[in-house]
């Protein structure tokens, strides 16, 4: 097995333990770790790293694709290992940290790291950590994603390869491994369907460039697996109803366009509601691609998926299976997946889950009450800003109800209003195209908030419009609800909560 996956003789006497790989990592040091959203993350070394003797005084800045799994990042943060942080988390005890002040955290768009790493904005990896399925005279054959992999290796650090058997080797193959040329030289991306291939199935890589190969086997962790449930059932209702009316219309085909859908059970039972569809022929071009994905080739419905990573949950047995699915796959480094030139010439309808949604359209992605952090913008600013149709799912209230996601004024806001087309609740959909702020504030209060809270909402709107404005807002009364969150834990008023 080893001779299978080790296709360089020179590697093998560089075989070592996690813990011998993590002793070349010096304190200060700048780490790039392959992984997005907990597939292909790199687990033995940076798990050595948190046990090592000397973790609190590593002041380590981390890089990764996005999300790690196996509680790494928590471990690392716990640890005291850490100094800075970026671009994307989801672990609780590091996020503890970010929002305590204890961890730096730079949340940008996925589609950026890459970019500002070539030009210096940020600084470039001293050592890289990756796991492979395999690794050969000319570079790295990666597992279950791609990330921002090719991006740190292309200025030459030290690398540490983790070799995984536990990952399959039908992987190998799957991926296609383009790296555009600096600002200003950079040519098109010759992408012109989801299926189309411009680069190589590795990552390029001097073999001597490899400090030490770690042999592991351990799975990725798996995606949480929520039931679909009525709240979830009914968005998925909603959008499937919408657009088989745009089809109708004649603004979309059977086939749709191209979708892309965030990470998260609401995106993934949405995405798995177009099993039982009116739609055939549909393809993906995304970032993650999830157990959604190989329903839906199951299911005879698509065709061919583009990620950056596959996160999967229920459906380990895909992995198990790979080679059935293999050519109906391709991953790509996310500066490719979320690029916005890529996006424009595709026309991909983006579905991305929103944290809250003000009566204007705008979208908060990240900051609980404007202030705390909670995973990070991700990429759905890279398509929403870029998509044919950008639409923005989410529960209509959260906490047993005591909390409405859609609210007067977002505390904090990722997507301006300009760059959302629809939002959809368990309540309905709201189509915002063509509509003027005080059109789309009555469409969202009328169509997406709660009945709890939707006699609230429209009192406000209507003491707004008196005052007047373009948007018009009471700045007073704009973020009580949150407020009353803070004080209460509701943000209904007690009158309210009293006769629920």
């Amino acid at each position: 097995m080893l001779s299978e996956s080790l296709r360089h003789d020179a590697l093998a006497s560089r075989l070592m333990s996690a813990e011998e790989a993590a002793s070349l990592i010096r304190p200060g040091s700048v780490v790039g770790l392959s992984g997005f959203t907990r597939a292909g993350d790199a687990k033995a070394v940076p798990a050595a790293l948190a046990r090592r003797a000397d973790a609190a005084g590593l002041g380590l800045t981390l890089a990764t694709g996005a999300s790690l799994g196996h509680g790494t990042d928590g471990a690392l943060a716990e640890a005291g290992a850490l100094a800075r942080r970026y671009p994307f988390q989801v672990d609780p005890r590091l996020r503890r940290a970010i929002n305590a002040g204890e961890v730096l955290y730079l949340d940008h768009h996925l589609s950026e790291t890459a970019d500002l790493l070539r030009a210096g904005h940020l600084p470039r990896p001293d050592v890289v950590v990756i796991e492979a399925v395999a690794v050969h005279g000319q570079g790295i054959v990666p597992t279950t994603s791609v990330g921002n992999s090719a991006a740190f290796l292309e200025h030459g650090p030290q690398v540490i390869v983790e070799l995984n058997a536990a990952q399959p080797a039908a992987l190998e193959g799957v991926h296609d491994i383009a790296t555009p040329a600096a600002w200003g030289k950079r040519l098109p991306l010759g992408i012109l369907e989801p299926a189309d291939r411009v680069g190589l199935p590795y990552l390029p890589l001097d073999p001597r460039n490899i400090l030490g190969v770690v042999r592991t086997e351990a799975e990725d962790s798996p995606a949480k697996a929520e039931p679909v449930d009525a709240t979830k059932a009914a968005i998925a209702g909603h959008l499937l109803e919408f657009l088989a009316r745009e089809v109708r219309q004649g603004r979309l085909t059977s086939s749709l366009a191209p979708l892309q859908a965030g990470i998260g059970s609401v995106a993934n039972a949405v995405l798995g509601g177009f099993a039982n569809g009116p739609f055939s022929r549909i393809t993906m071009y995304s970032e993650v691609l999830q157990d959604s994905t190989f329903d839906l080739i199951d299911a005879g419905r698509l065709v061919f998926a583009s990620g950056s990573s596959i996160t999967l949950g229920q459906r380990q047995d895909a992995l198990r299976d790979f080679a059935r699915y293999r050519d109906r796959l391709v991953l790509r480094p996310q500066e490719i997946t979320n690029s916005p030139e890529v996006l424009r010439r595709l026309g991909v309808i983006a579905l991305n889950t929103a944290l809250e949604v003000d009566i204007y359209g705008n979208v908060n992605s990240t900051h609980v009450n404007g202030s705390d952090m909670l995973n990070g913008i991700g990429g759905s600013g890279d398509f929403a800003r870029n998509a044919r149709l950008s639409v923005f799912v989410t529960p209509s209230v959260a906490k047993g109800g005591a909390l409405s996601r859609i609210v007067p004024m977002a505390s904090h806001v990722d997507h301006g209003a300009q760059d959302v087309d629809v939002v959809v609740t368990e309540q309905g959909l709201a189509d915002l195209r063509g509509l003027a702020p005080r059109e789309r504030a009555e469409r969202i209060i009328g169509q997406c908030m709660h009945p709890d809270f939707r006699p609230l909402g429209r009192d406000y709107f209507r003491a707004a419009c008196r005052r007047g404005g373009h948007a018009p807002h009471l700045l007073e009364e704009a973020l009580s609800w949150h407020l009353r969150a803070q004080q209460t834990g509701s943000m209904l008023p007690a009158a309210r909560r009293r006769a629920g």
